[in-house]
């Protein structure tokens, strides 16, 4: 089986019919994404059709990209791109095959079950203790060719930490993926295409990797064996291979076991087979990525390593917007955007057609705790008309976000010790009260998508003077009135004031109440979004202090060109 011949991707039509088709058949106008059964397979799909046209294409300025963009190519164009590469993706035979370790044999005692290819399986220990209450055993037992090949994809993608020797991915365990979309969707072509740059202009971008290192295996590691990159326990590193090595990473040691297949159902894409693959060898020491910076991801620097970001426990939502499209910096750390999204933010003839598509970022990743997966995070995020505006503009955009994501943190402090107080006062509190914080986030993300929008519509008219105290207060006023009527309502009728009154202390209510008004409108939120402050000190009276206003840490300046 030939991935870039046979029919192996799922993908949604227009009519709503689920289908299968071959990388080359991804222009076809009716085709509106991609469908497997599992997010993080639609996730690796993409990222697997991306890394590919990126690798084949011969595009190489921005006016061809832009044609290609409103006339997609043809299939026969697009297989005479992948035609040099078809035999990097031989996924089974007696050779070379497509994510496996070139040199490793199946003896049958070391044979692991398909299922461990999977990022959200039981492991070992799991089965052991029997705390597999969520995603049981025994559930996956055979795969198709199709799907056994996304998985196997998906895993040297997302691979997480794995015991001695296994390595994690090019991004380590469970990154998190950042990508560019149209919208309204236009098609499975577009949102692909959106991800790939010119040909050039990709080498002077990703500034990793060396382009003499022609030969195949340093682009796709399972053409040799693994001793012609990497010496055994050392590492592989940027300079070692071809920069399009990156997309086809494989830390992973993995060989599928094709001698034994079996006819029946499919138990991920539920269809028919007579190659079903049960079972892989699997060895340690794979490729050890370091140094790496990879297109697709945001990434941080913290000291003096830049570091790929990764999903926490408390999912996305708007607080990340600022750093993950234009970047941030404060006293703790540096975020820079995905390269792809900073390229499609700065590359003006992107945002041409902005009146018939605009452009959002598609978010996704697995939170990871070392090898055990807690949650798949996904959502998309506005990007609006940011494209349109000049460097200066954003940097002041970036400012003005900066403080509003400060001041709803401030905010989040301020009402989670209320709630603390109201219900507990001064004794310990060990309950979990991270609910509150992201109630507050998801109440208040319409107003800021909503003020956000505002702002973009005046930047493109006017220009933004940061010099400007009336604009700044009148913007700062509008954000703060938001944030302060959301702190009052979920204090007063969501949470606090929607409990039992016979089970509540109405004096230690009232204080707290009363505790957090006056931080809200207080100097240290003010501050924040550069609002006036009132000469008398706006705290607490000493008896009702309930809550310590935090002093906001001196935050350096946005840099969104990273």
């Amino acid at each position: 089986m030939n991935l870039l011949e046979e029919k192996w991707l799922p993908i949604r039509r227009t009519n709503g019919s689920l289908d299968w088709i071959a990388p080359h058949q991804i222009t076809e106008p009716d085709i509106v994404s991609l469908a497997a059964n599992r997010p993080d397979f639609n996730g690796a799909l993409i990222q697997f059709l991306i890394g590919l046209l990126q690798t084949t294409t011969i595009i190489d300025d921005e006016i061809d990209w832009a044609d290609s963009f409103d006339e997609p190519p043809s299939a026969a164009i697009l297989q005479a791109w992948f035609a040099p590469v078809t035999n990097a993706f031989v996924l089974d035979g007696d050779g070379a095959r497509f994510m496996q370790d070139f040199s490793l044999e199946v003896p049958k005692k070391d044979l692991s079950s398909i299922d461990s290819l999977l990022i959200d399986a039981a492991g070992e220990s799991t089965k052991l203790k029997n705390t597999d209450h969520f995603v049981k055993r025994n559930t996956v037992n055979a795969l198709c060719p199709c799907c056994v090949a996304t998985a196997l994809f998906t895993l040297h993608l997302n691979a997480p930490a794995g015991g001695a020797g296994n390595r994690t991915g090019l991004r380590g365990g469970g990154p998190l993926t950042t990508l560019v979309i149209a919208t309204p969707s236009r098609g499975l072509w577009h949102d692909v295409w959106l991800n790939v740059v010119p040909k050039s202009a990709f080498f002077r971008l990703q500034k990793q990797g060396d382009i003499q290192k022609i030969a195949p295996y340093f682009t796709f590691p399972w053409l040799a064996d693994i001793g012609c990159i990497q010496t055994l326990g050392g590492e592989t590193q940027p300079s070692q291979v071809h920069p399009h090595h990156v997309f086809w990473a494989m830390p992973r040691r993995i060989r599928l076991d094709f001698s034994e297949v079996k006819t029946g159902q499919c138990d991920i894409c539920k269809r028919p087979s007579n190659q079903l693959v049960s079972h892989y060898i699997t060895k340690p020491q794979g490729l050890n990525y370091n140094g790496w910076c990879h297109p697709l991801s945001p990434y941080y620097k913290n000291k003096e390593d830049k570091l790929p970001v990764h999903p926490q426990p408390s999912g996305f939502s708007y607080k990340n917007w600022l750093a993950w499209v234009l970047g941030s910096i404060n006293a703790q750390k540096q975020v820079y955007p995905a390269n792809i999204i900073h390229y499609a933010l700065a590359e003006k003839d992107r945002q041409k057609d902005q009146q018939s598509t605009q452009l959002r970022m598609w978010v996704f990743g697995y939170d990871m705790d070392k090898m055990k997966p807690r949650c798949w995070y996904e959502t998309t995020f506005p990007l609006y008309e940011l494209g349109t505006i000049d460097k200066r503009t954003q940097k002041d955009i970036a400012e003005i976000v900066l403080q509003r994501i400060e001041a709803a943190e401030q905010t989040t402090f301020y009402i989670r010790q209320a709630i603390k107080y109201a219900w507990f006062g001064d004794g310990d509190m060990r309950g979990d009260l991270s609910f509150v914080d992201k109630a507050f986030w998801d109440s208040t993300e319409a107003e800021f998508y909503g003020q956000l929008r505002d702002l973009l519509a005046h930047a493109q008219s006017t220009a933004i003077d940061m010099g400007d105290e009336a604009f700044i207060i009148g913007i700062g006023t509008k954000w703060h009135n938001a944030l302060v009527k959301q702190a009052l309502d979920m204090f007063d009728k969501d949470i606090v004031g929607a409990g039992a009154i016979d089970q509540q202390n109405p004096q230690r209510i009232a204080k707290a109440y009363n505790s957090l008004r006056m931080n809200l409108y207080g100097k240290a939120l003010k501050s924040i979004l550069r609002l006036p402050v009132a000469d008398k000190k706006d705290k607490p009276e000493k008896s009702n202090k309930v809550i310590k206003a935090k002093t906001p840490q001196p935050k350096q300046p946005p840099q969104p060109d990273g």
